[in-house]
């Protein structure tokens, strides 16, 4: 409330071309709120080391991203912001070579991980009341590996744009930012409501800084007239089926017309149903109370053909065809498996800001804080509706289908990069082999980004040069360096790293956690970022005791 007011008392010069930052001072120019957003504050000298005209990481294990087996030790040789070379740093049970000695900068990583940077492909960043600041959210996702995100949107369309440019040079502490937003965002002629109007705004959009459409379950017209006009200007698709309109435009439905990612499962399961072409609402189903609605569609679960049927083999089959790619953001809707569980998590304390705590906690302003009274028979249904749709992620993965990682943190107890850990784990839960989750977290994101650009059928787009997404010449030099091994277990990664007893001392110990995550050639310390990010924590929770 404070932070508004101050905001409507301000006197804003705000500068919000696609080409140039928003610039957004108050009294005395310190910063204030754009949009609802705080955008991030300039990168200070001490954040990140780099980029080097020679930089080397030596003695590394390698996860390339593309599903090999991991190998090494090896030197990766960074020139500025790409991967120059990979050459051997010796022979697994023999002394390995030193480091040279001609580099700029080395990193002893012997007996470390390396793996491409992460591709989260769906993130918000936040806002009011929950996080302002866009530095909060930019710091969890580098400190968890998070080198690249695809925004849907990441925040309002000028904020986006300028963030993006910003993080593009270098100039604050970020990942890479995709922007998708929903029809309409940012344009001054209104809703998109005619076909018409869907293809001028993506028109409009092209020139002005958007990369993607995030759509709902739109208007079979306009969703046509988007489709093909995204694909027409070499635009990304992703769609949130939501409830209120996959009636008439499920997740097939949606592919037909040319959609690209069907993100989260809505869609899915209604083009699966057996004995409805509707799901069979209760007679008394309030679809603006979020706790009827999150609750009611995990009651679908039984209500579909079974997996292993020819229609649910057929549906699969279709979408293959169809080149469509799965974004499942298994770990947005997990709490509801086991609300005690994420509510407690072990991160909160120490990195979950005291006022988005309060957002995840039951409210009806609170979108997606829906636990007014979660019972057991609402968790039991969420852990039957996951068996089905773990095995439906799974089997499409099998087949050849795309899969890719989301996270839609900053909801339902997810922490902006725990969150995005927690899919990890879910992937590893529905039957990916670690590698493939890797693929998936890596390779499978960058290949979408970059097919999306070509506005081509699908056997073309299959063959879209990445930038990144691997570990090889000539890529960006994005990486995720851990001093344990993640796919013996992917706890390692997450912030807080993992438990484990030493036999040696006999002591507790926690292991992990990122070291580095390299960025644009970039080196990040990670516990350096997640020490900036518990400072905010600490400092909000000073400052709301002093008002006491």
């Amino acid at each position: 409330m404070i932070r508004r007011l101050l905001f409507a008392s301000f006197a804003l010069t705000l500068i919000s071309a696609p080409d140039a930052p928003v610039v957004a001072q108050g009294a005395q120019g310190a910063p204030a709120l754009v949009d609802g957003y705080l955008p991030a504050p300039a990168r200070r000298a001490n954040e990140g080391l780099g980029p080097y005209q020679s930089l080397v990481i030596h003695g590394v294990m390698v996860i390339d991203g593309t599903g090999g087996p991991p190998y090494g030790p090896v030197d990766i040789v960074i020139a500025g912001n790409r991967i120059q070379a990979i050459r051997s740093a010796g022979t697994p049970g023999l002394p390995m070579r030193p480091a040279p000695t001609n580099a700029e900068k080395v990193i002893d990583a012997t007996g470390m991980y390396v793996m491409p940077g992460f591709i989260d492909m769906h993130v918000h960043g936040g806002g009011e009341p929950k996080n302002a600041s866009l530095e909060y959210a930019y710091k969890l996702w580098l400190a968890h590996g998070v080198t690249t995100v695809r925004g849907v949107p990441m925040a309002s369309h000028r904020v986006t744009v300028s963030e993006r440019e910003r993080s593009a040079k270098n100039e604050i502490v970020a990942p890479r930012i995709v922007n998708y937003q929903r029809p309409g965002s940012g344009w001054p002629n209104g809703s998109v409501d005619t076909a018409a109007k869907a293809r001028a705004w993506v028109q409009w959009g092209k020139q002005n800084g958007l990369d993607g459409l995030k759509v709902g379950a739109e208007d079979p017209a306009i969703m046509q007239a988007l489709m093909s006009e995204a694909k027409a200007q070499g635009m990304g698709t992703t769609a949130h089926l939501q409830q209120g309109g996959v009636a008439q435009m499920n997740a097939i439905t949606a592919a037909r017309l040319g959609l690209q990612t069907v993100t989260h499962f809505y869609g899915h399961f209604e083009s699966l149903l057996k004995d409805y072409v509707v799901q069979p609402w209760p007679i008394d189903m309030n679809a603006n109370d979020e706790q009827w609605r999150f609750g009611q569609v995990a009651r679908l679960w039984d209500k579909i053909y079974p997996p292993g049927s020819p229609e649910w083999k057929a549906y699969l089959a279709e979408h293959l065809k169809l080149g469509t790619v799965f974004d499942p953001t298994l770990t947005i809707y997990s709490a509801g498996r086991d609300v005690m569980r994420f509510r407690a998590a072990e991160w909160h304390d120490k990195y979950t800001l005291p006022s988005l705590m309060d957002f995840y906690a039951p409210s009806r302003a609170s979108h997606g804080a829906y636990w007014y009274y979660w019972t057991t028979e609402d968790e039991v249904q969420w852990r039957n509706f996951y068996q089905r749709w773990f095995q439906l992620v799974n089997d499409y993965k099998k087949m050849g289908g795309r899969v890719t990682t989301g996270s839609d943190s900053g909801f339902i107890y997810q922490t902006y990069g725990f969150g995005y850990i927690n899919e990890f784990e879910m992937l590893q839960e529905a039957g990916f082999h670690p590698l493939e989750v890797i693929q998936a977290a890596t390779y499978n994101g960058a290949l979408t980004l970059a097919e999306a650009k070509l506005g081509l059928d699908t056997e073309a787009r299959k063959l879209a040069p990445i930038d990144r997404g691997a570990i090889k010449p000539g890529l960006l030099a994005d990486l995720v360096i851990v001093d344990e091994n993640p796919l013996e277990n992917f706890k390692v990664l997450y912030g807080t790293g993992a438990v484990k007893l030493n036999d040696k001392t006999t002591q507790v110990e926690h292991v992990g956690g990122i070291k580095y995550t390299v960025k644009d050639g970039i080196v990040y310390d990670a516990k350096q970022l997640l020490a900036d990010v518990a400072k905010m924590v600490d400092d909000q929770k000073k400052l709301r005791t002093a008002k006491k």
